[in-house]
């Protein structure tokens, strides 16, 4: 009998009360049992008399000890020998209820409504009816058994409905301390989701920035520098040709950051149809560069791959409009067949280029390649100098994410 996960198996002061009552009504048998006999105040019989009370006692405190230990068996065993000597010692009617009812009930606080309280509580019970033979004969059973049944059947209802509310109570206050665990946990993944969020952005913002402003501007420090080599070489003429290239490219460059920052801001993302046809009319508008569009995609899409789809083409046809030397653009946005990828392909008739010789530092394709990631897309880049380019992008519908 091993009492794991019993009320008993962790110390509780709710228990120290109740043995210290069990304490008292062994204390009150004890007092009574010496008033009713006088032979147990003999000396000798006083001393083991007490001695084994004590003893009795001093087990019933020990419990949760013994039970940690898995020595319940040895517990129940020990203490109803020690109860049949002390009654038979005693040779009292109130040693009989003053003893082995407590025990019945500690039995169910101990070992749960289960078989083995009923063979705990029947070895308790056969122990007393050995004692009652000794103090009243045969004649004493009868009443014996209408007494002891009834008593030791509210005695363990009352003993298991208080250990099942003590385990109650101890179970909400261990759910109370990992709710606050809990809450203490989320308190920590919302400032990690923050911080994570807001890296993020900075991050979207460098990569919506990075080919506007820091491009421009160290294209516009170049060309400076070169008028700074003429002027000091007399050739003003040529410097003056060059000041007026580099006041063109400044306010190329001014109209660039002016565009990625109204796209920083777009929140308009209702439709993505309307939203790319309007992308395709300004590149070309701004570089006179036809651009053949064709858009079939569905709609309503996600809104991250709807934004990244948006980001994407603008990101594409900017980098046309720079590196190309294109004559002709095309885009084309459709869903693939059975509805399960979003494909953007964006091609021109340019100088083309090696995609595996792409220079370092060049932020255009990184920033469009992490984007796409980001989105759960692939990006596939077709292009060889000379020939032009097809950029091929695709986003899942089907809520599964790809590595690209």
């Amino acid at each position: 009998m091993k009492a794991t996960g019993t009320a008993f198996s962790k110390p509780d002061r709710d228990f120290r009360i109740f043995y210290l009552f069990m304490t008292l009504v062994v204390a009150a048998v004890y007092v009574s049992s010496l008033m009713t006999e006088p032979g147990l105040r003999e000396p000798w019989r006083l001393a083991v008399f007490t001695m084994l009370i004590i003893i009795h006692i001093v087990l019933h405190w020990f419990l949760e000890k013994i039970a940690i230990r898995g020595w319940t068996l040895a517990y129940v065993l020990l203490q109803g020998a020690l109860v049949l000597v002390i009654v038979q010692f005693a040779n009292t009617i109130q040693m009989l209820f003053g003893l082995y009812m407590p025990l019945m009930g500690e039995a169910a606080g101990l070992l749960g409504l289960n078989r083995k309280t009923i063979l705990a509580v029947a070895y308790y019970l056969v122990l007393s009816i050995v004692n009652l033979l000794n103090v009243t004969g045969v004649g004493g059973v009868g009443w014996w058994a209408l007494a002891i049944i009834p008593g030791a059947f509210f005695t363990i209802l009352y003993t298991t409905m208080y250990t099942r509310q003590a385990q109650a109570r101890e179970k909400a206050q261990e759910l109370l301390k990992e709710l606050e665990a809990a809450n203490r946990q989320l308190s920590e993944y919302a400032t990690r989701v923050e911080d994570l969020t807001i890296a993020s952005e900075r991050q979207r913002m460098a990569r919506e920035l990075h080919d506007t402003l820091s491009q421009g501007l160290a294209g516009l420090i170049l060309q400076l520098e070169a008028v700074d080599a003429h002027l000091q070489g007399n050739r003003s003429e040529r410097a003056h040709i060059i000041v007026r290239e580099t006041m063109e490219r400044a306010r190329g460059t001014l109209a660039d950051a002016r565009r990625a920052i109204d796209d920083l801001r777009r929140t308009d993302l209702s439709s993505l149809r309307e939203a790319i046809r309007q992308e395709s009319e300004k590149f070309s508008i701004a570089t006179g560069i036809p651009c053949e569009t064709n858009i079939a995609c569905p709609d309503p899409l996600p809104k991250p791959i709807k934004e990244a789809a948006i980001r994407v083409v603008t990101e594409g046809l900017t980098n046309i409009a720079r590196h190309a030397r294109a004559k002709k653009a095309t885009l084309r946005v459709a869903a693939s067949e059975g509805m399960k990828e979003l494909v953007i392909e964006i091609a021109d008739d340019g100088a083309g280029f090696n995609p595996d010789l792409v220079e370092a530092g060049h932020y255009g394709l990184l920033g469009m390649r992490e984007r796409i990631r980001l989105a759960g897309g692939t990006l596939e880049i077709r292009s060889k100098a000379g020939s032009g380019t097809q950029l091929v992008i695709r986003f899942p519908l089907s809520g599964e994410k790809k590595d690209g």
